[in-house]
């Protein structure tokens, strides 16, 4: 079976991101709208649809690295603060934002609290490794190409 490893993050996370939209527990808060991803940033995200792709990109990387803690998606998800004159810095990422996103995934199943942070629920394995797996199959059947990822 086709799990999340063997599919690139930008063909998974749109993918996982439409399937997470038809879920009732993950929906952006009504401050989603105005919020910046973190103080790296310097305007929202233009996305209607960015607070899904977060919490796809959320579900992944758990996947990948769990358990993690809300502080080391911080900094996965930080960037270079542009300080004018002033060098670059990095500056993590929202910690808000990711606490959300972790909750609402939580509430849905998906993830689990472990000692280390969070980890991937055993029905959020099959819900990332069914996407991963729906995803190889339109590509193959699109491109046979791409049949090998």
């Amino acid at each position: 079976m086709t799990t999340v490893y063997d599919i690139p993050a930008e063909m998974l996370i749109p993918q996982v991101a439409r399937e997470l939209k038809e879920l009732p527990a993950i929906e952006p808060p009504e401050w989603a709208a105005f919020a910046k991803t973190g103080i790296h940033k310097e305007m929202p995200p233009e996305d209607p649809d960015w607070w899904y792709v977060r919490a796809a990109a959320v579900l992944r990387r758990i996947y990948i690295d769990g358990p993690v803690g809300v502080e080391r998606l911080r900094t996965a998800y930080g960037g270079a603060r542009n300080r004018g004159a002033n060098p670059n810095r990095f500056k993590k990422g929202s910690g808000s934002i990711l606490r959300k996103a972790l909750q609402q995934l939580e509430a849905e199943g998906l993830v689990e609290k472990v000692r280390d942070g969070r980890q991937v629920s055993a029905k959020g394995r099959a819900f990332l490794d069914n996407a991963a797996n729906s995803q190889k199959a339109a590509a193959s059947e699109a491109v046979p190409d791409l049949a090998h990822y």
